[in-house]
């Protein structure tokens, strides 16, 4: 892979990112040293972003990330850049928004421990908490970059014109938003914005969180730890109509691109120029291994058309938001 500059921070980044989400206890069980396999051998690929977030299981995936890594943090840490996330407290009554100055800089030292790291590379604010000032937040962050905690400041699912009041007290660096063919609404105004002031855009959700894969059909059943299990975008008529589009899109990667659904799915979000990192989530090593090959995969004005027609018929997407995690 070749490396891309990510916005403002001016670091050299594989396109490719590991996401690590689904470690945190969130999408049900899953193999933990198939997870630190992965991670290693993401690694090998020359992965060197993998983001996290302190409500990925509140260190549970930090700490996994951590372990998988250790041998390298430990020699050669500037070879690896460590994004994770805060501004998500667990309450009795769920999750909820919590981007305080006092919650953050708590969370600053919590994923500092759980990560065993001296400082953070990136660190992003996870979702924009109506309740707190983005002033507070920003100068919260710029206070801690100056203390070498974090050296990166970034947001995640944040908008142009909350990116534009964050900028007023410290600049965004980075934004990492969903993105998929299933929903683009990022390209009205949120792309746009981080292309005219260098904002380092990192995808989320390129696979439409499995949808893409090309595994899930109308049986699939989600486990009761699995957030799916509770979302409208995993059920119902407009989830089966989804199906049948992702079978047209498969139809079109094997026989036309010979390529994976998957593999279409990743470039797509790579074709334009405002992503310059996708993050792709994955349980299995052959899973980053199919999302580095993708981006060998060039996808020109005819192919884009073409899957701009067979997305047509299919139906808005709605992805995931703290209030609708499960509990427990």
């Amino acid at each position: 892979m070749e490396f891309v500059t990510l916005g403002t921070t001016n670091l050299p980044v594989a396109p490719i990112a590991l996401g690590t989400w689904q470690l945190g206890g969130e999408w049900g069980t899953f193999s933990e040293q198939g997870a630190i396999d992965t991670i290693r051998r993401a690694r090998e690929l020359g992965i060197n972003v993998f983001d996290t977030a302190q409500g990925y299981g509140f260190g549970v995936s930090e700490r996994l990330l951590a372990h998988a890594l250790r041998p390298e943090l430990d020699a050669n840490r500037d070879a690896i850049m460590i994004a994770t996330k805060g501004g998500l407290r667990m309450t009795a009554a769920g999750l909820v928004r919590d981007s305080s100055r006092e919650w953050l800089r708590r969370g600053v030292d919590d994923s500092l421990r759980a990560l065993g790291v001296e400082y953070i590379d990136l660190y992003q604010v996870h979702w924009p908490d109506p309740r707190v000032p983005f002033a507070e937040t920003a100068g919260a962050l710029d206070e801690l970059t100056q203390e070498g905690k974090i050296r990166h400041v970034g947001v995640s699912n944040f908008s142009a014109s909350q990116m534009a009041e964050f900028a007023r007290t410290r600049p965004v660096e980075t934004n990492q938003v969903p993105y998929s063919l299933f929903r683009r609404d990022v390209e009205t105004d949120v792309l746009p914005y981080a292309l005219e002031h260098e904002v380092g855009v990192l995808a989320y959700g390129p696979l439409a969180h499995g949808l893409l894969t090309g595994a899930l059909d109308e049986h699939t059943v989600f486990e009761p730890d699995d957030w799916r299990r509770g979302s409208p975008s995993f059920a119902g008529a407009a989830y089966h109509r989804n199906l049948r589009t992702v079978a047209e899109l498969r139809h079109f990667a094997e026989h036309e691109l010979d390529s994976s659904v998957a593999q279409l799915a990743v470039a797509w979000t790579l074709a334009g120029p405002a992503v310059p990192v996708t993050i792709v989530g994955a349980r299995h090593a052959r899973h980053i291994e199919e999302a580095v090959a993708a981006t060998e995969l060039q996808l020109g004005a005819d192919e884009l058309e073409r899957i701009d027609r067979i997305m047509a018929g299919a139906m808005a997407f709605a992805g995931p938001a703290p209030e609708m995690m499960p509990t427990s």
